[in-house]
C-alpha cells in the first residue's frame, strides 16, 4: 500500500495552477454516451476517479484517446453493452451517472451498487425518483436494472437537491420526448458545467445555475469540444494549506464566482484572499483569529447545498481551525460519518470536542505532533495532509489511494511549493 511521508513545519510558498473540476469531469464523461459523434473534453484532471470513469466508458464500447495535456477525445458510435462492470462500479460512486445516458440511448441500464467514499449513508432514491418520473422502470436484484421503452418529459420535484441525482435526470431528459421541468435541482458549478456541455451538443436547457431547470427534449445530440472549469474544492484545500502552514500562495486558473461561499467560511477563521482575474492570492500574513458573531458569540461554519458552503470543504476548515486562535463550531449537516476523522486530529494534539456525528467544536491554536494516519475518504485525507504539513515532526499517511482519487499529482505539486512530502 502506498503512503505519504510528510515532514511538517515548512510554509508553502509559490504559484500553483488549479486542476479541472473532478465533479464536473465525471458527469461530462458519462454525457459523452449521449451522442454517436466524437466528444473532446479539456482540462480533465489526471486522477484515479477519472481513469475509472474512462474504463467504464471503454467497457460500454467507447474509445478514448489522450490528444493533448488534460484533453481527451471520446468516441462511441454504437453502445455494445448497457451493463456497468462490477469492478469499476465498486470503486466509484459516480458510476451511477451512466444510468441516465444509457437509458436515453438504449432504453436499458444495469448498475451494480456504486462504491466511493465511506462518509455515511448516501441515498440513491433521488435517482430512482427522477428516472421513474421520466418513464423508466427500476428493479433491484443484486444490481439495479433500469428499463424504458420511451422516456417522456415530466414535471419533477426532487426529494432532495442531489448533485448526481440531478445530473442523471438532466442527461436522461435531454433526449426524452417533450418538456421536463426539474424543481429542487442541484445547482453546483459542476452541474452548471454539465448543462453547458450538453447545450454545446444541441440540448435545450433553461435556468442553468438555478434550482429550476426546464429541458426540452431533442431527437439527437452532436459532438462537442468543451472545457470544464477549475476545481473549487481543490482551490479551497490549497487556501487551507497556505493558511495553516503560514505560507503565501498564488493559485491560477480559478473561477471567482465558484469560491464566494468558501470565502465567507474562511473569513470566520480570519483568513482572507484577493483575486485579480483568474488568479487568487493568499497572503502570508493572515490574522488567523476567529471572528466572533455579534455579541461575542461563537461562530458556526455549516455546509449546505449550493450556493451554501460546500460539504467537501468541512474537513478542510476543521483542520485549519486547529491553527486559529479562538473557538468555532463546525456543523456538517449532510453526511453522518464525515466528522469521525477528527479523532486522528485529537491524537495529534488538536483540541476538538466531537458533539455528535455532525458537529465538532474546535479551539485553537494548538501545536500538532506528527503521527501515523489513515485516510478514510478523499477530503478527510486531504485534511490529514494539511495537519501533517503544519505539525511538528514527521507523519505517515496510509490509504492514499483515497486522496489521489481527487487530487492530481499531489506530491510533485506540494514539493514544488516547498512542502516536505514523499510518496512511498
Amino acid at each position: 500500500m502506498n503512503k505519504y511521508l510528510i515532514e511538517g513545519g515548512f510554509p508553502l510558498n509559490g504559484t500553483i495552477k488549479a486542476s479541472g473540476n473532478k465533479n464536473a469531469a465525471l458527469p461530462c464523461i458519462a454525457a459523452a454516451l449521449l451522442t454517436d459523434e466524437p466528444v473532446i473534453l479539456r482540462n480533465i484532471p489526471d486522477i484515479e476517479d477519472v481513469q475509472v470513469m474512462l474504463e467504464v466508458y471503454t467497457a460500454l464500447g467507447g474509445e478514448t484517446e489522450l490528444i493533448g495535456p488534460k484533453a481527451w477525445k471520446l468516441s462511441l458510435r454504437d453502445i455494445k453493452s448497457a451493463e456497468i462492470p462490477l469492478e469499476q462500479a465498486k470503486k466509484i460512486r459516480a458510476s451511477i451517472l451512466f444510468a441516465g445516458p444509457l437509458l436515453a440511448r438504449t432504453g436499458r441500464a444495469v448498475l451494480p451498487p456504486p462504491g466511493g467514499d465511506v462518509i455515511g449513508r448516501r441515498r440513491l432514491d433521488t435517482h430512482f425518483l427522477a428516472l421513474t418520473e421520466l418513464g423508466a422502470k427500476v428493479r433491484a436484484s443484486g444490481s439495479f436494472v433500469f428499463s424504458a421503452k420511451t422516456l417522456k418529459g415530466a414535471d419533477i420535484f426532487l426529494d432532495e437537491a442531489s448533485v448526481t441525482g440531478t445530473e442523471n435526470a438532466i442527461m436522461a431528459a435531454v433526449l426524452a420526448k417533450g418538456k421536463t421541468i426539474l424543481t429542487n435541482a442541484a445547482s453546483e458549478p459542476h452541474v452548471q458545467d454539465l448543462c453547458r456541455m450538453l447545450v454545446s451538443m444541441g440540448a435545450l436547457i433553461e435556468g442553468i445555475g438555478s434550482n429550476i431547470l426546464t429541458i426540452k427534449g431533442v431527437e439527437k445530440l452532436s459532438g462537442c469540444d468543451f472545457e470544464i472549469g477549475a476545481d473549487f474544492m481543490e482551490v479551497g484545500s490549497f487556501v487551507g494549506l497556505a493558511a495553516a502552514t503560514r505560507g503565501e500562495l498564488f493559485i491560477e486558473g480559478i473561477r471567482p464566482q465558484d469560491i464566494r461561499p468558501a470565502k465567507i467560511a474562511f473569513g470566520k477563521l480570519g483568513i482572507s484572499w484577493q483575486h485579480e482575474g483568474n488568479v487568487l492570492h493568499v497572503p502570508a500574513k493572515q490574522t488567523l483569529e476567529v471572528n466572533c458573531d455579534l455579541g461575542g458569540m461563537i461562530p458556526k461554519i455549516d455546509d449546505a447545498p449550493w450556493p451554501g458552503f460546500p460539504p467537501d470543504l468541512t474537513s478542510i476548515v476543521t483542520v485549519v481551525a486547529t491553527q486559529v486562535k479562538g473557538t468555532v463550531l463546525i456543523h456538517e449537516k449532510m453526511f453522518e460519518s464525515r466528522m469521525f476523522f477528527v479523532d486522528k486530529l485529537i491524537g495529534m494534539g488538536a483540541r476538538i470536542v466531537l458533539c455528535d456525528p455532525h458537529r465538532a467544536v474546535v479551539s485553537g491554536p494548538t501545536k500538532l505532533a506528527g503521527s501515523e494516519l489513515h485516510s478514510p475518504d478523499v477530503r478527510a485525507g486531504m485534511a490529514m495532509v494539511i495537519a501533517a504539513m503544519c505539525a511538528e515532526g514527521k507523519s505517515v499517511i496510509s490509504n492514499i489511494y483515497q486522496i489521489e482519487r481527487g487530487y492530481e499529482g499531489l506530491t510533485e505539486r506540494l514539493s514544488s511549493l516547498g512542502g516536505r512530502i514523499a510518496r512511498l
